[in-house]
């Protein structure tokens, strides 16, 4: 019976998962609910034993867990090298090199694996995604040819170190709960630089073939996103008037397509023969420059409900800039209206480009996602403030000085010192980043407020709330039947075999949920089906960290490629393209290497 609850539950929590009906991180505290409830049901019913069930303080342990807490501290971290432009020298290098597409693409590669091993992902991403755009537009070069590797390269950086990733914190906490020992600083670094290597070379032999070639992308202030959405309201006096959409002829002299008109409540689409009155809304679609050039040509109106005063726009030196919704940012999910974006950036959004299709509501009502792309106009004064906000990521190249630049090198000190405490085995991991933490707060490299700020409290509860799960899932004996299944199913190719079953399911897994759910699943059942073997578990606990940490097929299996999905133009299909051939060099260079690392069995 409590295989067949903690399966349901489990079942339950990776359709909620692959859905996207809740966020990921709800759905791993409505897990840890289910689970708990279960348990109190159970025992009332007799349906569970106590022994076959997770406890309550097993329950909240991942709240405690030492994973979890590092991986908070590691945000921290990351925020104060952020915060003193620390890594921000490195990235404006990129605008300096020469035009040659390759060499871009391999300092682009060089620089970002390395920084990744060390500094959150997305973190890495953040500060060279704005510098890659100015090389980019600098040089006249295609932004998608390198924003895909841009991505690529922090999340194969990343599988270098144990703080590389949360998913390598992860696992190496199940494997030392489970007594198998916790995983070094540098344990991932040999196949992790196997890999660096094998991707490299992989972007850039093959990315002329499996990168979009001239894909428009953001660059830089004059060099804006294509295919925006906007809304433009006819004004009293425009030519416009009395015309429908073919006499107008929009489309052939300004480029723009007429997605819907609206007239108070009505909604009209495509609304060709409708004669256009005073006050209507239209909802227009194209390039930034067509839809600015709209307004002043046929007396038109941009995003009327996120404007300035006319004697702001009159006296006020103005710019407009593009700018992509940050992966953990408070704007996920709210709408412009329910941010009161004017208000908290002093910016006018004057278009919006969302992955998720043409949106048929006013600009106002529409739920922002991550990566999303704004086109904002703003006074040149007001870009600092918008440069510091973490909220959004503004399209520009780096070039005013970071507010604490002269303690740059005393937070990239901490930050080595962090890693050196813990490699040495003077201290652990955990106990090295929290001084790391207090030791940047007090010498003023960032505030208490920035610190809590930095945390990304969506993968912290992420990770708390399905740590449970893979306890209830060895407890219950569900794991152990998993591997008796394996056995019979694949145990006859060897270890190899099942090796290479447990990287597969783990890479499939990881491009619909997210890492750490899947690492989770996984791990158990990896370390029941070594055992079952007679064989050493790490070699298999390696595979599930490295396929959980690399999610290269789709453009929302990993925060990295969703925040250049829209940066770079991109299509859903340009990552399959891209990333399939990829996973599959990983999965060969894994199944390759891991036996001739980690042996199947301990000497």
């Amino acid at each position: 019976m409590e295989i067949l609850i903690v399966l349901i539950i489990l079942a339950v929590a990776m359709g909620l998962f692959v859905t996207e009906k809740f966020s990921a991180d709800f759905v791993s505290l409505l897990t840890l609910g289910a689970l708990l409830l279960a348990g109190v049901i159970g025992n009332w019913t007799g349906w569970i034993r106590t022994d076959h069930w997770i406890t309550f303080e097993e329950g909240l342990s991942g709240f405690a867990n030492p994973a979890v807490i590092t991986v908070a501290a590691m945000f921290i971290l990351s925020e104060g090298l952020q915060r003193t432009g620390a890594m921000t020298a490195t990235a404006r290098l990129f605008a300096r090199l020469g035009s040659r597409p390759v060499v871009l693409l391999i300092a682009v590669i060089g620089v970002v694996a390395p920084v990744s091993a060390f500094v959150n992902n997305t973190a890495a991403v953040a500060v060279f995604l704005p510098v890659v755009l100015a090389a980019c537009a600098k040089h006249k070069l295609p932004p998608s040819r390198y924003l895909i590797p841009l991505s690529y390269a922090s999340q194969f950086g990343g599988v270098c170190t144990l703080i590389g990733t949360s998913t390598n914190l992860l696992v190496s906490s199940i494997s030392e709960r489970a007594g198998h020992g916790a995983i070094g600083m540098f344990e991932f670094a040999p196949l992790g630089l196997v890999m660096v290597v094998g991707g490299s070379l992989y972007l850039v032999f093959a990315g002329r073939w499996v990168l979009p070639q001239s894909r428009s992308g953001g660059a830089s202030e004059t060099e804006q996103l294509a295919d925006y959405i906007t809304e433009l309201r006819v004004l009293d006096d425009s030519p416009l008037i009395g015309k429908n959409l073919t006499e107008s002829k929009l489309g052939e002299q300004h480029e723009v397509t007429v997605i819907e008109l609206l007239r108070g409540t009505r909604k009209i689409w495509s609304p060709h023969g409708e004669p256009f009155q005073a006050g209507d809304l239209l909802l227009v679609r194209g390039k930034a420059e067509d839809l600015i050039g709209l307004k002043a040509a046929v007396g038109l109106d941009i995003n009327p409900e996120f404007k300035f005063r006319d004697e702001t726009l009159r006296d006020q030196e103005l710019t407009v800039i593009t700018a992509i919704v940050a992966p953990r940012s408070q704007l996920v999910g709210r709408t412009l209206a329910q941010s009161d974006f004017l208000r908290r950036f002093d910016a006018i959004v004057m278009a919006l480009r969302s992955h998720s299709g043409v949106q048929r509501q006013k600009l106002a009502h529409i739920s922002l996602d991550a990566g999303d792309a704004l086109l904002l106009l703003a006074r040149k004064d007001d870009l600092p403030k918008l440069r510091a906000s973490r909220q959004i990521l503004l399209q520009e190249e780096i070039t005013a000085p970071a507010l604490r630049s002269r303690k740059a090198g005393l937070a990239l000190g901490i930050l080595v010192c962090v890693i050196a405490l813990a490699a040495l085995n003077v201290m652990p991991i955990l106990v090295s980043a929290l001084l790391g933490c207090l030791v940047m707060i007090v010498t003023g490299c960032l505030t208490q407020e920035e610190g809590y700020a930095a945390v990304d409290w969506k993968v912290i509860f992420l990770m708390a709330g399905i740590m449970p799960l893979g306890i209830a899932l060895e407890h219950s004996g569900a794991a152990g039947a998993a591997a008796t299944f394996a056995m019979k199913s694949v145990g006859s190719f060897g270890p190899i075999g099942v090796l290479a079953v447990v990287y597969l399911v783990t890479a499939v897994l990881t491009e619909f949920i997210s890492n750490a759910a899947s690492a989770v699943l996984v791990a158990p059942l990896a370390i029941s089906t070594a055992a079952a073997m007679g064989l050493d578990p790490h070699p298999f606990l390696i595979a599930v960290t490295f396929a959980a940490s690399t999610s290269f097929s789709t453009p929302v299996g990993y925060q990295t490629n969703t925040m250049v999905y829209n940066a770079g133009g991109y299509r859903f299909s340009d990552f399959p393209k891209a990333g399939i051939p990829l996973n599959l060099l990983f999965w060969l260079l894994a199944v390759i290497f891991i036996p001739l690392i980690w042996p199947f069995r301990a000497k």
